[in-house]
Protein backbone atom coordinates (compact mmCIF):
# COMPACT_ATOMS: atom_id res chain seq x y z
CA UNK A 1 0.00 0.00 0.00
CA UNK A 2 1.34 3.23 -0.95
CA UNK A 3 -1.46 5.40 -0.20
CA UNK A 4 -4.85 4.89 1.69
CA UNK A 5 -8.51 5.97 0.32
CA UNK A 6 -9.33 9.22 2.23
CA UNK A 7 -12.96 10.81 1.21
CA UNK A 8 -11.51 12.71 -2.04
CA UNK A 9 -8.76 10.42 -3.02
CA UNK A 10 -8.11 7.02 -4.09
CA UNK A 11 -5.72 4.49 -2.76
CA UNK A 12 -2.60 3.75 -4.36
CA UNK A 13 -0.91 0.66 -4.29
CA UNK A 14 1.93 -2.25 -5.84
CA UNK A 15 0.67 -5.59 -6.79
CA UNK A 16 3.08 -8.81 -8.06
CA UNK A 17 2.19 -11.36 -10.10
CA UNK A 18 4.68 -14.35 -11.34
CA UNK A 19 7.83 -11.82 -11.07
CA UNK A 20 5.62 -8.41 -12.60
CA UNK A 21 4.25 -5.57 -11.00
CA UNK A 22 2.11 -3.14 -11.15
CA UNK A 23 0.77 0.23 -9.72
CA UNK A 24 -2.86 0.77 -9.17
CA UNK A 25 -4.97 3.74 -8.43
CA UNK A 26 -7.95 2.06 -7.07
CA UNK A 27 -11.14 4.39 -6.19
CA UNK A 28 -13.07 1.51 -4.99
CA UNK A 29 -12.57 1.94 -1.64
CA UNK A 30 -14.39 5.16 -1.30
CA UNK A 31 -17.89 6.45 -0.13
CA UNK A 32 -20.52 4.76 -2.82
CA UNK A 33 -21.40 8.15 -4.13
CA UNK A 34 -18.30 9.58 -4.55
CA UNK A 35 -16.76 6.53 -6.44
CA UNK A 36 -19.45 5.87 -8.71
CA UNK A 37 -19.44 9.42 -9.69
CA UNK A 38 -16.40 11.36 -9.47
CA UNK A 39 -14.29 8.42 -9.14
CA UNK A 40 -15.46 6.93 -12.56
CA UNK A 41 -15.55 10.14 -13.64
CA UNK A 42 -11.99 11.08 -13.20
CA UNK A 43 -10.32 7.08 -13.87
CA UNK A 44 -12.46 8.39 -17.40
CA UNK A 45 -10.15 11.51 -17.78
CA UNK A 46 -6.97 9.81 -16.95
CA UNK A 47 -7.43 6.87 -19.41
CA UNK A 48 -8.40 9.06 -22.12
CA UNK A 49 -4.71 10.88 -21.15
CA UNK A 50 -2.93 7.33 -20.90
CA UNK A 51 -4.06 6.35 -24.34
CA UNK A 52 -3.07 9.73 -26.13
CA UNK A 53 0.48 9.33 -24.18
CA UNK A 54 0.29 5.37 -26.11
CA UNK A 55 4.06 5.06 -26.54
CA UNK A 56 5.96 8.12 -24.94
CA UNK A 57 8.58 7.34 -23.75
CA UNK A 58 9.15 8.68 -20.12
CA UNK A 59 5.38 8.08 -19.05
CA UNK A 60 3.76 4.63 -17.23
CA UNK A 61 1.92 2.63 -20.08
CA UNK A 62 -2.20 1.70 -18.93
CA UNK A 63 -2.56 -1.82 -18.68
CA UNK A 64 -5.93 -2.12 -18.27
CA UNK A 65 -9.22 -0.48 -16.49
CA UNK A 66 -11.00 -2.67 -13.73
CA UNK A 67 -14.73 -1.83 -13.45
CA UNK A 68 -14.30 2.07 -14.15
CA UNK A 69 -12.90 2.47 -11.02
CA UNK A 70 -9.60 1.76 -11.18
CA UNK A 71 -6.21 2.15 -13.29
CA UNK A 72 -3.68 -0.58 -13.37
CA UNK A 73 -0.27 0.84 -14.54
CA UNK A 74 3.09 0.19 -15.14
CA UNK A 75 5.25 0.55 -12.43
CA UNK A 76 8.68 2.25 -13.03
CA UNK A 77 11.53 1.25 -10.39
CA UNK A 78 12.99 4.38 -9.12
CA UNK A 79 12.78 7.32 -6.72
CA UNK A 80 10.27 10.99 -6.60
CA UNK A 81 12.01 14.00 -7.41
CA UNK A 82 10.27 15.63 -4.54
CA UNK A 83 12.53 13.15 -1.93
CA UNK A 84 15.78 14.16 -3.87
CA UNK A 85 18.22 16.55 -1.78
CA UNK A 86 21.59 15.66 -3.84
CA UNK A 87 21.45 18.29 -6.61
CA UNK A 88 24.63 15.88 -7.85
CA UNK A 89 22.55 12.92 -8.58
CA UNK A 90 20.85 15.28 -11.23
CA UNK A 91 22.91 16.23 -13.88
CA UNK A 92 21.64 19.14 -16.66
CA UNK A 93 20.95 15.77 -18.90
CA UNK A 94 18.54 14.29 -16.93
CA UNK A 95 16.06 18.18 -17.53
CA UNK A 96 17.27 17.92 -21.07
CA UNK A 97 15.42 14.43 -21.14
CA UNK A 98 12.19 15.36 -19.10
CA UNK A 99 12.35 18.65 -21.53
CA UNK A 100 12.02 16.14 -24.26
CA UNK A 101 9.59 14.45 -22.66
CA UNK A 102 7.20 17.05 -22.00
CA UNK A 103 7.89 18.42 -25.38
CA UNK A 104 6.95 14.81 -26.77
CA UNK A 105 3.48 14.59 -24.83
CA UNK A 106 2.66 18.21 -25.89
CA UNK A 107 3.06 17.17 -29.66
CA UNK A 108 0.64 13.98 -28.86
CA UNK A 109 -1.99 17.30 -27.96
CA UNK A 110 -1.30 17.21 -24.16
CA UNK A 111 -0.51 19.32 -20.52
CA UNK A 112 0.19 17.67 -17.69
CA UNK A 113 -0.52 21.04 -15.82
CA UNK A 114 0.39 19.60 -12.58
CA UNK A 115 4.08 19.27 -13.02
CA UNK A 116 5.56 21.74 -10.81
CA UNK A 117 4.52 19.46 -7.89
CA UNK A 118 7.87 17.12 -8.02
CA UNK A 119 6.10 14.00 -6.58
CA UNK A 120 4.65 13.83 -9.72
CA UNK A 121 8.52 13.23 -11.39
CA UNK A 122 9.98 10.18 -10.80
CA UNK A 123 13.59 9.51 -11.50
CA UNK A 124 14.14 6.01 -12.84
CA UNK A 125 16.80 3.40 -11.57
CA UNK A 126 17.92 4.16 -15.39
CA UNK A 127 18.53 7.80 -14.45
CA UNK A 128 15.73 9.15 -16.68
CA UNK A 129 12.60 10.97 -15.56
CA UNK A 130 9.49 10.07 -15.91
CA UNK A 131 6.02 12.02 -15.16
CA UNK A 132 3.56 10.15 -13.37
CA UNK A 133 -0.23 11.02 -11.95
CA UNK A 134 -2.38 12.32 -15.27
CA UNK A 135 -5.51 13.34 -13.66
CA UNK A 136 -5.10 16.78 -13.81
CA UNK A 137 -4.45 16.96 -17.45
CA UNK A 138 -6.22 18.93 -20.33
CA UNK A 139 -6.03 17.60 -23.94
CA UNK A 140 -5.89 20.58 -26.79
CA UNK A 141 -9.50 19.30 -28.28
CA UNK A 142 -10.79 20.73 -24.82
CA UNK A 143 -9.38 24.16 -25.70
CA UNK A 144 -9.17 24.76 -29.06
CA UNK A 145 -12.06 27.84 -29.27
CA UNK A 146 -10.88 31.53 -28.00
CA UNK A 147 -9.77 32.18 -25.76
CA UNK A 148 -9.20 28.76 -24.06
CA UNK A 149 -6.72 28.58 -27.01
CA UNK A 150 -4.73 30.98 -25.37
CA UNK A 151 -5.15 29.56 -21.84
CA UNK A 152 -3.92 26.07 -23.60
CA UNK A 153 -0.64 27.89 -24.79
CA UNK A 154 -0.29 28.94 -21.24
CA UNK A 155 -0.54 25.39 -19.96
CA UNK A 156 2.03 24.38 -22.45
CA UNK A 157 4.50 27.05 -21.01
CA UNK A 158 3.48 26.06 -17.59
CA UNK A 159 4.52 22.77 -18.04
CA UNK A 160 8.14 23.79 -19.30
CA UNK A 161 8.77 26.23 -16.43
CA UNK A 162 8.04 23.83 -13.98
CA UNK A 163 10.67 21.83 -15.46
CA UNK A 164 12.94 25.42 -15.24
CA UNK A 165 11.43 26.00 -11.37
CA UNK A 166 12.91 22.17 -10.45
CA UNK A 167 16.47 22.73 -12.56
CA UNK A 168 16.66 25.65 -10.86
CA UNK A 169 16.77 24.09 -7.41
CA UNK A 170 18.53 21.38 -8.38
CA UNK A 171 21.18 22.23 -11.31
CA UNK A 172 20.90 26.21 -11.40
CA UNK A 173 24.25 26.29 -13.28
CA UNK A 174 23.07 24.61 -16.29
CA UNK A 175 19.65 26.81 -16.71
CA UNK A 176 19.83 29.24 -19.47
CA UNK A 177 19.42 33.24 -19.16
CA UNK A 178 16.58 32.30 -22.44
CA UNK A 179 14.64 29.75 -19.89
CA UNK A 180 15.29 32.06 -16.68
CA UNK A 181 13.35 34.84 -18.44
CA UNK A 182 10.40 32.84 -19.92
CA UNK A 183 10.19 32.07 -15.76
CA UNK A 184 9.95 35.23 -14.39
CA UNK A 185 8.08 37.12 -17.06
CA UNK A 186 4.95 38.98 -15.98
CA UNK A 187 2.89 40.89 -19.48
CA UNK A 188 -0.41 42.58 -17.87
CA UNK A 189 -2.41 39.94 -20.74
CA UNK A 190 -0.01 37.43 -18.99
CA UNK A 191 -1.16 38.10 -15.74
CA UNK A 192 -5.14 37.84 -17.29
CA UNK A 193 -4.49 33.99 -18.58
CA UNK A 194 -2.39 33.14 -16.11
CA UNK A 195 -5.56 34.12 -13.45
CA UNK A 196 -8.16 32.18 -15.67
CA UNK A 197 -5.17 29.32 -15.81
CA UNK A 198 -5.34 29.63 -12.16
CA UNK A 199 -8.83 29.30 -11.83
CA UNK A 200 -8.97 26.11 -14.12
CA UNK A 201 -6.07 24.68 -12.83
CA UNK A 202 -7.59 24.96 -9.18
CA UNK A 203 -11.04 23.20 -10.33
CA UNK A 204 -8.77 20.44 -12.28
CA UNK A 205 -6.77 19.56 -8.90
CA UNK A 206 -9.60 19.81 -6.99
CA UNK A 207 -11.50 17.08 -9.35
CA UNK A 208 -8.15 15.16 -9.38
Amino acid sequence: MLRNASSTRPAVYVIEEKGSRAVVKDFSGNGFLFRNLVGRFLVWREEKAYRRLKGVKGTPILYRVMDGRALVLEHIPGRSLESTTDTATLPPAFFEDLRRVVAEFHGRGICHCDLKRAANILIGTDGKPYVLDWSAAILQTEFRFFPLNLVYQRFILDDFNAVTKHQLRHCPESVSPEAQERYVYRSKAEKMIRALRDRLRELLQRMA
